[in-house]
């Protein structure tokens, strides 16, 4: 039976997405959940999968096309089946203006020296976010790479190209003056925008509450050494790690923190996928590692590197961008000791990471002692839960970090 491949959701606010690149082409054959395509978000360029098996027969949405949330973008079915009833949905082309009326002629005048045309400047030069990280690694000029890309758009492709051939150059000097920009106005980016529109819709909808606490990390630090020096090579169990899982555990006694609103009722997950918050040149995203409660601690460090590798290469698969259940905003490594996050709809709760730092503490025999000590705060929503309940999730979380055999078994 014919299956239709729309424009997926990856986003909580997502509307509207571009079909940057056709990884399959018509008349491919197409596995359940192979990438077929690449879809261009505000935050990101992701792959998109193959809902069911078959032939791509027909591509309804060319590479370039803007198509909304829920457009057929493409047709799989059996080699021979008929898909003409399919065929005619699919994006509607954007109107086009009537053409301007003609000019009269203008007066001749003496022909004038032939200027040469003047160089795109950066926020003209159309590039996949991909390409642009690439030709900053690789050194390669976008100004002097010509797009293959719909619409002229310059792909991961071209600059590898060009970082190849011999008519690869330096970059261009910066120009000796350069405007300045209008006072007191700087305009947002397409990721800036889509953050500041899903945090507005968070705290304007969502009724935040905190509760926050001080772990002693001194006994899981002393495990993860051990547990790296066990393993050996990669992958590294971090911080991180460390906390993901203890956050999966505590979660199988907290439902609610792992639910969404709906309504009048709450949508539990029978799973667990651990959105990250990860910051890219272009903005914030969170990614998810999906099924946690199935991953052992290594399996959840090797899975934490691949999905941060990804992330910086543009490489997400659409359920790890839109398929989070809980988040964690850690900020250790930029030495901030407590901060709150904000939940990513339609999560309900994320929780806020500091810095490991040695700190005196008061040890239960009354001595000042240097401890490994940790800070977190827990962001979550009113509607699905209270502060006693997101304390004591707290409370669970402190007790499995702090006797961390248990992350390990």
């Amino acid at each position: 039976m014919a299956k239709e491949l729309v424009m997926p959701q990856m986003g909580y606010d997502m509307q509207q997405g571009t079909v940057v690149r056709w990884i399959k082409k018509e008349g491919d054959q197409v596995v359940r959940g192979e990438p077929v395509a690449e879809i261009e978000t505000d935050k990101a360029v992701v792959e998109m999968e193959s809902i069911g098996g078959g032939v791509l027969r027909k591509i309804i949405a060319p590479e370039g096309t803007v198509a909304q949330v829920g457009e057929v973008i493409g047709i799989i079915a059996e080699p021979d089946e008929d898909i003409s009833s399919l065929e005619a949905k699919g994006p509607k082309p954007a109107a086009t203006a009537p053409p301007a009326p003609k000019a009269s002629p203008a007066p001749a005048k003496a022909p004038a020296a032939e200027q040469p045309p003047a160089p795109a400047s950066a926020g003209e030069i159309k590039a996949s976010p991909v390409a642009k990280r690439l030709a900053q690694e690789l050194g390669v000029n976008l100004g002097q790479v010509t797009g293959t890309g719909p619409g002229g758009r310059i792909i991961r492709e071209d600059v590898e190209a060009a970082a190849q051939g011999p008519a690869a150059q330096p970059a261009a000097p910066a120009p000796a003056a350069a405007a300045p920009a209008e006072a007191g106005r700087t305009e947002l980016t397409r990721m800036r925008q889509a953050i500041a529109r899903i945090t507005s819709i968070s705290k304007q909808q969502i009724p935040h509450y905190y509760v926050g606490n001080e772990i002693d990390m001194t006994a899981a630090m002393e495990m993860r050494r051990q547990v790296n020096e066990k393993i050996g090579g990669d992958p590294r169990v971090t911080v991180n790690d460390l906390i993901i899982k203890a956050v999966t555990i505590a979660l199988s006694d907290f439902p609610a923190l792992n639910a969404s609103f709906k309504d009048d009722h709450l949508e539990t997950h029978p799973y667990v996928n651990i959105g990250i918050a990860i910051d890219l040149e272009q903005g914030l995203i969170v990614p998810s590692i999906a099924n946690c409660e199935a991953k052992s601690l290594v399996e959840i460090a090797r899975a934490s590197t691949d999905l941060g590798k990804r992330a910086q290469e543009g490489r997400l698969h659409e359920s790890e961008y839109s398929g989070g259940t809980f988040s964690i905003s850690n900020l250790g490594t930029l030495d901030v000791d407590t901060f709150s996050a904000i939940i990513l709809p339609p999560q309900s709760a994320v929780l806020a990471v500091g810095s490991v730092k040695k700190r005196p503490v008061v040890d239960d025999s009354d001595q000042i002692v240097v401890r490994q000590m940790m800070n977190t705060t827990l962001s979550a929503d009113h509607r699905v839960s209270d502060g006693a309940e997101g304390a004591r999730f707290l409370q669970e979380l402190k007790r499995l970090l702090e006797n961390p055999v248990s992350l390990v078994m």
